[in-house]
């Protein structure tokens, strides 16, 4: 296998892990909302719940941040590589 292909399926993995991880926050935020509706939790700590899992959400953007752009650095390196190889050969 190619290390081209390797990283494009490692890529691929990433994203549905990403995927889960924001629909089980959807899930909470839609139990939560449901919670505080129907009475079960009290809205201050609901609040602080929501804060938690807005914090959550940011910290996996910021790692799928981090990651597009360690994936744009390689593949931009892949073709520094290519062109120095094409001057100078």
């Amino acid at each position: 296998m190619r290390a081209a292909e390797r990283q494009r399926n490692a890529s691929r993995g990433g994203r549905s892990k990403a995927n889960a991880e924001i629909a089980e926050l959807k899930a909470q935020l839609k139990k939560l909302a449901a919670d505080v509706l129907s009475g079960e939790v009290e809205r201050g700590a609901a609040t602080a719940v929501n804060q938690i899992i807005n914090s959550q959400a940011r910290l996996l953007e910021l790692e799928r941040k981090i990651k597009e752009t360690e994936e744009l650095e390689a593949r931009l390196e892949a073709l520094e590589v290519v062109l120095k190889a094409r001057r100078s050969g």
